[in-house]
């Protein structure tokens, strides 16, 4: 549930937002449902569709993975919106590896390994609401 915070326009309600959004996240890799997440999430955003497109696909025809979980240790941001109207949060991500099943619970496709990324990702407030437009792994 969204954090009555993470419904304000102010620095602590961007944090509270972001970390929202990859809980979000997080029970999509658990569900497979992605509807929470494109709820809060631009079509437009490139990196955001490939993530819920592939999700979908894993949890097809009785597919499922297991692992995956999502936790956001650090998340930041300076607050200043850009002329673009978004305002930047820079968030550590961790996931744990993934296994890959199908019917049967045969692995259809080798375990991920974990991961420890740092992430920027672009939102910003209309209409009473945030919303992500972007997400980026920093290399």
């Amino acid at each position: 549930m969204l954090p009555d915070v993470a419904k304000t326009e102010t620095k602590e309600g961007l944090e509270a937002f972001a970390k929202y959004w990859f809980d979000l996240l997080n029970s999509a890799y658990q569900t497979g449902d992605v509807s929470g997440l494109q709820s809060v999430t631009d079509r437009n955003c490139e990196y955001c569709s490939k993530l819920t497109a592939s999700l979908t696909t894993n949890y097809q025809g009785g597919r499922w993975l297991a692992g995956g979980k999502i936790t956001t240790p650090a998340i930041t941001t300076s607050f200043e919106r850009s002329s673009d109207g978004n305002f930047q949060v820079i968030l550590q991500v961790l996931q744990s590896p993934i296994s890959y099943y199908e019917t049967g619970g045969k692995e259809f496709r080798a375990a991920s390994n974990g991961s420890n990324t740092g992430n920027v990702l672009l939102a910003n407030y209309v209409d009473g609401a945030w919303r992500v437009n972007d997400l980026h792994p920093i290399r």
